[in-house]
C-alpha cells in the first residue's frame, strides 16, 4: 500500500519549488560578495580613508581657526577689558584720594590736584564705556549701573564740599566724608565686581584657546592608522612592499597630526605663560597700587577729621601693612616682587617697597605734628609735593608700581602673541596636507585595483 499523502507531507501538487533569491537580500549577498573579493575590499578602503582624510582635515582646520579667533579674543578683547577694569579703579581711587589732599589745602586747592582730579574723572568715564561696549558677562551688568548711577551722586557731592571748603565752612569736611564713604561702599566694590567679571572672562576665553582639539587629532591619528593598516594588508596580498601614492599619503598624515599637535600645545603653552608670567603678575601689582591709593587717601581724611580721624588712622594701619607687612617686607609688594618675570620688574618692586618704608616713617611724624597742635605743619609735610613730602613719596610708590604694571602687561601680550603665531598658517597647511593625503590615496589605491581588472 502506498504511504497518504498530503499538504506537506510529499505530496507532487504540494511540494514546494526553490525559488531565486531576489530583493534586498540578494542585493546584500551580492555586495558582500563582492566586497570580499580583493577588489572589493580595496575600493572599501578607499572610501573609508578618503572619508577619514575629509573629516580630519575639515575638524583640524575648524579647530586651528576657532583657536586663532579665540586667542585673537584674548588679545584683542578680553585683555584690553580687564586692563580697562584695572584703569577704572585706579581712576576712582586716585580722584578720591586726589580730593582730599586737595580739601587740605582750603580754598587755595592748587591747580594740578583739580587738573588730576578731572582727568581721573575723564579716564573713569573712558574705562566705563570701554567695559559696557565689551563685557558680556552677566555678573558686570549690576556694577555697571551701580557705577553709572553713582558716580554722578559722588561729583556732585564732592562740589559741594568743594563749594563749602572755599568758603571755609566746617560742613565741607562732613560732605567730603560722605563722598568718600560713597566711593569706598559702593563705587570701588561695583569696580571690584567688574574686574573680578571681566577677569573671569579672560580666564575662560584663553582655557578655551589652550584646550587641545579632541576631535581632530583622533580623526588624524585614525586616518594615519588606517593608512599603515591598508600597506600592511596591500604588502601581503601583493607582495609589494610600498605604494608611493599611499607612503605619500602616510607622509602628509604624520606630518598633520605633528604640526597640529605642536602648535596645539605650543599655543596652550603661550596661553599658561600669559597666565603665570602676565596676569599673575598684573594683578597683583594692580591690587598693591589701589591699596597704596586707598592709603594716601586715608592719610588725608585722618588730617581732614581734624582729632576725629581715629577710624581713618587705623584704616591706613591696616592698608600699609596690606600692602607691605607689618615690617615693611612682605605683603602685597613682597608677592609682587617674587612674581615679576624680569629685572626691571623686581627693581620696580624694590623701589616701591624702599619708598612705601619711607613713607611710614614720614607718616608718624605728621601723627606726632597733628597730634602735638602743629596741623599747619602736618598738612604741609603730607600734601606737599617734593620729595620729602607725603605726596611726594607716595607719587614715587605710585610710578614704581605703574612701571611693574607694564613690564606684566608686555609679558601678556609677548605670551599671547606667542599663542597666536603657533596657529600661523596652519589651517593653510592642513588644507594642503589633507589635499596630498586624499590625493595619494585615490591614486595609490587606484593603481592597486586596475591590476585586477
Amino acid at each position: 500500500m502506498l504511504p497518504a499523502t498530503g499538504p506537506g507531507n510529499g505530496r507532487p501538487g504540494n511540494r514546494q519549488v526553490a525559488l531565486p533569491v531576489r530583493g534586498h537580500t540578494g542585493l546584500r549577498r551580492r555586495v558582500l560578495a563582492w566586497a570580499g573579493r580583493t577588489p572589493g575590499l580595496l575600493v572599501l578602503f578607499t572610501v573609508v580613508l578618503v572619508g577619514l582624510g575629509i573629516a580630519a582635515g575639515a575638524a583640524g582646520i575648524g579647530a586651528v581657526r576657532q583657536r586663532a579667533d579665540l586667542v585673537g579674543g584674548v588679545a584683542a578683547g578680553n585683555g584690553p577689558l580687564v586692563v580697562a577694569a584695572q584703569d577704572l579703579y585706579r581712576a576712582l581711587s586716585d580722584a578720591d584720594a586726589t580730593v582730599a589732599s586737595a580739601f587740605l589745602l582750603g580754598g587755595s586747592e592748587p591747580p594740578e590736584l583739580r587738573t588730576r582730579y578731572q582727568e581721573d574723572l575723564a579716564a573713569a568715564s573712558d574705562a566705563l564705556v570701554r567695559l559696557a561696549a565689551g563685557v558680556t558677562a552677566e555678573a558686570a551688568d549690576q556694577p555697571l549701573r551701580q557705577i553709572s548711577a553713582n558716580l554722578p551722586v559722588y561729583t556732585g557731592i564732592v562740589e559741594t564740599a568743594r563749594a563749602l571748603n572755599r568758603q571755609q565752612l566746617p560742613l565741607g569736611a562732613a560732605y567730603l566724608r560722605e563722598a568718600s564713604a560713597l566711593m569706598r561702599d559702593a563705587l570701588l566694590p561695583a569696580a571690584q565686581q567688574l574686574y573680578t567679571a571681566v577677569s573671569e572672562q579672560l580666564a575662560d576665553a584663553r582655557d578655551d584657546a589652550s584646550s587641545v582639539p579632541w576631535l581632530a587629532l583622533p580623526l588624524l591619528l585614525l586616518s594615519l592608522l588606517g593608512l599603515l593598516f591598508v600597506q600592511v594588508f596591500l604588502a601581503r596580498r601583493t607582495n609589494r612592499v610600498f605604494n608611493l601614492g599611499l607612503v605619500a599619503a602616510t607622509a602628509a598624515a604624520l606630518v598633520a597630526v605633528l604640526w597640529l599637535g605642536v602648535a596645539s600645545f605650543g599655543a596652550a603653552g603661550h596661553l599658561s605663560a600669559s597666565r603665570k608670567d602676565g596676569s599673575a603678575q598684573v594683578d597683583v601689582f594692580t591690587e598693591a597700587r589701589i591699596a597704596a591709593l586707598q592709603a594716601r587717601g586715608d592719610e588725608s581724611l585722618t588730617l581732614v577729621a581734624r582729632g576725629g580721624g581715629a577710624a581713618f588712622e587705623k584704616r591706613f594701619t591696616e592698608t600699609m601693612n596690606r600692602l607691605a607687612g607689618e615690617d615693611g617686607n612682605g605683603g602685597l609688594l613682597a608677592e609682587a616682587r617674587s612674581r615679576a618675570t624680569d629685572r626691571a620688574g623686581r627693581a620696580a618692586a624694590d623701589a616701591a617697597i624702599a619708598d612705601v618704608k619711607a613713607w611710614r616713617d614720614l607718616h608718624k611724624r605728621i601723627r606726632e605734628l597733628d597730634d602735638g597742635g602743629q596741623y599747619p605743619e602736618a598738612v604741609k609735610l603730607a600734601v606737599g609735593s617734593d620729595d620729602r613730602s607725603a605726596g611726594g613719596i607716595f607719587n614715587r610708590v605710585d610710578e614704581h608700581l605703574a612701571e611693574g604694571l607694564r613690564h606684566g602687561g608686555e609679558s601678556f601680550d609677548r605670551e599671547v602673541a606667542g599663542a597666536g603665531d603657533a596657529f600661523g598658517g596652519v589651517a593653510g597647511g592642513l588644507g594642503v596636507l589633507t589635499a596630498l593625503l586624499l590625493i595619494g590615496v585615490v591614486v595609490g589605491m587606484a593603481q592597486r585595483v586596475m591590476e585586477y581588472r
